[in-house]
């Protein structure tokens, strides 16, 4: 018996010191993360094509190496303010459900590999649309990095392109 509760306290340690690798951006003054398993390539801002009729957060379409992408502008699609994209904008490209999607972000800060012991689900009065798409917040020494649930926030909406 006492080697069956060593053998699970072992793997809750293992659980909870599990490391998340993720790319970090921001967006306006906010930190957010993203898996890094789910991005292709970080690209400068890109001449785009809009689309008419496309929804209100696609600001349209870019021709990567041959392949037509639709651009969403994460500001927008969070419920932020749309900003013009400057210098430091940059098109994150993930692979969503057999999809590539690109989404315009304010600037890409780093690549971060943290334990998930230092992460937290976001607070439960958080009930908008918009704090669906977080998975957890991560607690950083001097920072708070909001998690992205890709998948919530890029599926069901992007689905037609």
């Amino acid at each position: 018996m006492m080697q069956i509760e060593r053998g699970l306290m072992n793997i809750d340690s293992q659980i909870s010191n599990e490391i998340h690798q993720l790319v970090s951006f921001k967006l306006g003054k906010e930190e957010f993360g993203i898996d890094i398993l789910r991005v292709q390539e970080i690209n400068r801002m890109l001449n785009l094509t809009r689309l008419p009729n496309a929804p209100y957060y696609i600001d349209g379409v870019v021709n990567l190496r041959g392949r037509i992408i639709p651009v969403v502008n994460l500001r927008v699609k969070l419920g932020m303010e749309r900003k013009e994209a400057d210098r430091n904008s940059r098109i994150v490209v993930v692979e969503l459900s057999g999809k590539t999607i690109g989404f315009l972000v304010d600037e890409v800060n780093e690549v971060l590999r943290i334990p998930e012991n230092i992460t937290e689900q976001h607070p439960t009065m958080l009930s908008g649309v918009e704090s669906s798409f977080i998975k957890a917040i991560g607690k950083l020494e001097d920072r708070l990095l909001i998690l992205l649930d890709l998948e919530r926030v890029l599926s069901a909406d992007v689905s037609n392109y």
